[in-house]
């Protein structure tokens, strides 16, 4: 979801990546399908073939072109089992399509003044700290918003997912206690706590909350008229729900099933949107239109397109399409708050959405002047790529891949590999067992950046609370030596092995790491490292 790159080449890349871009996309779009109008029945059969294929319960499309009125379309029910169909108007949690809105906001405070793409955040904000002071000092706004902080792959995730009592002080605050995984600007790994900091800086600039900024400077001046900031403001009812399927053996297999919400409120700006389709016709013309409106003011200039287009750093090369990746782009980087790639020798931006339940993907040609956007009330990601991808070639009039097909070999690949790391519809239990009695265990263990996680004994069994996340309360199961798993209620998230680690016959210490090989990397049991402060229950 990573090539690195040298620090002192830093300038040089982003500049080489835009450049190679540029040289390699065509100069103005010539495209005729483009331009043509899409005809309903093939348009329809399409998205209805997806939605059958894998078992989608409901879908929504949108579709802008710069010379063609905007196509916008919903398919299938927000909720299985129940009639009410999806609509035009029906909300979806875009996730993390949330970044752009992010940068983009930051984009108008630099427009006006208030703040400037690479100043640090220290100047703006006294109590921002990273974990090296070094790097605190040479943070800059730009590296909050292109993943190349050094921070390791959804640091800091545990935060806000599942709901916690976290609120975005603690998150700021639990910064300076994250340790990095590779070099500040050395290459990329995906995170959300510095979209939720980006957030805060915001509102200290601006001095309205994030909703409140968003809302006013985006949504109603874009005549996005149902599209909220956060979960915690929703007022309809005509909102999308959520499908999972949740095992056996695993998440990811067995039926569909209805998930409730489990975001954090609080770190909406990492992913707090909710909009339809409607909403994102007029986003995504302002996009496309460098941040001109309709009216012909500004929200943005070119100048700052241009800035949160640019990529930042590399994410992926290869060389180029396979039959099993027909659309495998030669180079992917990361830019503030897009990626960028290219597709079929366009230049494509893009980001995905993934939040339990629910998919969502925005893509745009720039050059063709198009863009679409794919929201599906399932939490695999691989349909609604493929989805987004088999209209992308409609749009281009590129033919030739299935993209069923393609998708489904994929999703097998996937579940093979998944399949060949468990056993026995569980997971392999390891040999050994607790070496002490139960009650030794007991004790408040606490992470630097999380905060409190207590172990009780009780009627004969380890009990275990992670005490800002109430849905993380459960009893323990031997799973090796001094090692125990956890069983989470059903939907609440990915459980977790539970390692004591023993010192002088006491245990001093917690590991921690997701059971599941394809658990979501916001549950990052991993970077925890609570230490016992007080024994007993």
């Amino acid at each position: 979801m990573t090539l690195d790159m040298a620090i002192s080449r830093r300038m040089a890349l982003s500049a080489g990546l835009a450049g190679l871009f540029a040289a390699t996309m065509p100069a103005a779009a010539t495209n005729l399908a483009a331009k043509a109008p899409l005809p309903d029945d093939i348009f329809d059969a399409l998205i209805r073939s997806f939605l059958a294929a894998f078992e989608i319960p409901g879908a929504a499309v949108a579709i802008v072109r710069s010379d063609q009125p905007p196509i916008m379309r919903g398919y299938g029910v927000c909720k299985l089992g129940a009639p009410d169909p999806v609509d035009t108007n029906t909300l979806f949690a875009i996730a993390s399509n949330s970044k752009a809105f992010v940068t983009a906001s930051i984009a108008m405070l630099v427009e006006v003044g208030k703040l400037g793409w690479d100043d640090p955040v220290v100047d703006y904000m006294a109590d921002f700290a990273m974990y090296d002071p070094v790097v605190t000092r040479m943070m800059t706004v730009r590296d909050l918003l292109c993943h190349r902080s050094g921070l390791p792959l959804g640091a800091g995730d545990l935060l806000q997912f599942p709901q916690t009592d976290h609120d975005r002080t603690d998150m700021l605050h639990a910064l300076r206690f994250l340790k990095p995984a590779r070099g500040f600007r050395t290459g990329y790994d995906y995170d959300n706590i510095l979209y939720v900091v980006a957030g805060i800086l915001i509102e200290r600039i601006s001095g309205m909350s994030w909703e409140a900024f968003v809302t006013a400077r985006l949504f109603v001046r874009l005549g996005m008229r149902t599209a909220v900031a956060s979960r915690a403001l929703l007022k309809t009812t005509n909102i999308a729900a959520r499908h999972a399927r949740l095992g056996p053996p695993t998440r990811g297999f067995g039926e569909q099933e209805v998930v409730e919400p489990d975001e954090s409120v609080a770190a909406s700006p990492a992913g707090g949107i909710h909009a339809s389709v409607t909403d994102i016709v007029p986003w995504l013309a302002v996009q496309l239109a460098r941040g001109r409106l309709a009216d012909g003011g500004r929200l943005w200039s070119e100048a700052s397109a241009d800035t949160m287009w640019t990529p930042q750093v590399i994410t992926a090369s290869s060389t180029g399409p396979t039959p099993d990746d027909p659309t495998r782009p030669v180079l992917s980087a990361y830019a503030l708050g897009w990626k960028v790639a290219d597709y079929r020798k366009q230049w494509l931006l893009s980001h995905g959405g993934a939040l339990s339940g629910q998919i969502t993907n925005i893509a745009m040609l720039p050059e063709m002047g198009v863009g679409l956007a794919v929201f599906t009330n399932i939490e695999n990601r691989l349909p609604g790529l493929g989805l987004r991808n088999a209209l992308l070639d409609y749009l281009l009039g590129t033919g030739g891949t299935d993209w069923i097909a393609v998708t489904r070999h994929q999703m097998t690949a996937e579940e093979d590999k998944v399949r060949s790391r468990i056993s026995g519809g569980d997971f392999a239990i390891p040999a050994g067992g607790p070496s002490l009695a139960l009650d030794h265990y007991a004790g408040r263990y606490r992470d630097p950046w999380y905060g409190d996680i207590v172990v009780s004994a009780q009627r004969g069994r380890l009990m275990i609370d992670f005490t800002h996340t109430p849905v993380f309360k459960c009893a323990l199961e031997p799973f090796g030596p001094d090692t125990f798993r956890t069983r989470f209620g059903q939907g609440s998230g990915e459980d977790a092995v539970v390692t004591f680690l023993i010192e002088n016959g006491v245990p001093m210490q917690l590991r921690l790491r997701a059971i599941s090989p394809i658990a979501d990397f916001s549950f990052d049991f991993q970077d925890l490292a609570p230490r016992r402060i007080t024994r007993g229950s």
